[in-house]
């Protein structure tokens, strides 16, 4: 049958969102990268300064600040716990800071001039600008400078002039505020620009699809006009052996013709993200009579067309409605799952441990499984599995391939419901 033209784009591979994820990551590595660098300018001080202080606290204080810096740099690097990462650099600062006067081995003789400490101070504020919220960046940013300012007022801290102290917390608020406000107002432009993104490809999805809707009833209707119609007037007016057969001939070829119709899905060229699918199939699942247990993990940004994501939908609800009608009663376990899987492909099961059967001796005229399933996926490009057995349950697995994934793709966190 004759499908609509594709729009020029969707012959080339979609770009992926940009945003909110790669500007964290691009955030989160340069004020490690920042961190340590700042940390090796301080090692001037932390050599000349480091017999002023008790032993053990020296090398634990000296040791945990830096080890926090470097562990902070490889999980930006890596993208695996990076907020809680920054947390900890946050945090041991604060601890460094506020312990520090109470562990120097004379109290007579405190270090001269600004404390090691002091240097790594916006490094702190910028980690926690990247680990906590905005208010509490905020609060931080402020707090933690003047608890600085205060001790270096101290006889421990130096005996400086209090104008000091408060010139050193102001300095480094004005530092720490700079940097607040240059990753709060980039996050806030990312987040934007993945709204705006999401929204227009939503609008022109929908518009996408209802051309294309339109189109397919153009196509549905001539085929009801020129193949069904002719089919009931020849058939009213088969008198003899060879018209009849003739009126048979034309009612075959009119079901051929509706059957493809149906299961055609029109390469419109819109898109949909595979977190929409698997929501859209979770809502299903959470809708059907009987429970399901459901698992959902490892979905990023990835898109796919949104007439195979139909056709994935349709093939996920049919085996959850099928499992429902033949596998057993509510007392029935039944599950499902939606991942993605490596090399960038979505993978759906549905499976259940109830009554099973025998897939070969499946009468021809049952389609639910056959047309609803392993046709409808294979015919939008995916496969389908069924793995049953009579007494063993049954297990249908949809798997549908998609673009390869780009070089700097971060892949989302797990994300696990249970019902």
């Amino acid at each position: 049958m004759t499908r609509p033209e594709p729009a020029p784009s969707a012959a080339k591979q979609p770009r992926q969102p940009i945003s909110r994820k790669r500007v964290d990551t691009v955030l989160s590595r340069s004020v490690a990268w920042f961190g340590v660098v700042f940390g090796i300018q301080a090692l001037l001080l932390v050599i000349p300064q480091y017999g002023l202080a008790q032993p053990i606290w020296a090398a634990v204080a000296v040791g945990a600040v830096y080890g926090s810096l470097l562990f902070s740099l490889l999980c930006s690097m890596l993208k695996r716990f990076v907020v809680g990462a920054h947390r900890i650099v946050a945090t041991v600062y604060v601890v460094a800071l506020l312990t520090w006067p109470f562990f120097l081995a004379d109290p007579t003789k405190p270090q001269e001039g600004d404390h090691w400490l002091y240097l790594l101070t916006t490094v702190a504020t910028a980690s926690a600008a990247i680990g906590l919220s905005v208010r509490g960046a905020l609060i931080y940013l402020f707090v933690v400078p003047f608890i600085y300012g205060i001790i270096r007022a101290m006889p421990t801290g130096g005996d400086g002039p209090w104008e000091l102290g408060l010139f050193n917390a102001i300095y480094a608020v004005i530092l720490g505020g700079a940097v607040l406000v240059i990753i709060t107002m980039t996050r806030a432009a990312s987040s934007s620009v993945d709204d705006a993104q999401g929204t227009a490809l939503d609008r022109y999805s929908y518009a996408v699809r209802q051309h294309a809707t339109e189109v397919e009833r153009v196509h549905v209707d001539a085929i009801v006009h020129d193949s069904v119609l002719t089919t009931f007037l020849s058939a009213a007016r088969a008198e003899s052996p060879e018209e009849k057969n003739l009126a048979a001939t034309m009612a075959a070829n009119a079901m051929r013709h509706l059957e493809e119709a149906a299961l055609a899905t029109p390469d419109d060229g819109s898109t949909v993200r595979f977190r929409q699918v698997a929501d859209r199939i979770v809502r299903a699942a959470r809708e059907m009579s009987v429970p399901f247990s459901i698992r959902v993990r490892s979905l990023d940004t990835r898109i796919l067309p949104a007439a195979q994501a139909e056709a994935l939908y349709s093939a996920a609800v049919q085996a959850m409605v099928n499992s429902i009608q033949h596998a057993g009663g509510p007392d029935v376990r039944r599950w499902l799952r939606v991942s993605g899987v490596q090399g960038g492909a979505i993978e759906i099961e549905v499976g259940d441990a109830g009554s099973g059967f025998d897939l070969a001796r499946v009468p021809g005229e049952r389609l639910g499984v056959r047309r609803s399933i392993i046709e409808r996926v294979a015919n939008a490009g995916g496969a389908a599995e069924v793995r049953t057995e009579p007494g063993h349950g049954t297990v249908v697995v949809v798997r549908w391939p998609v673009f390869a994934p780009a070089a700097d793709d971060a892949s989302s966190p797990e994300l696990e419901e249970a019902r």
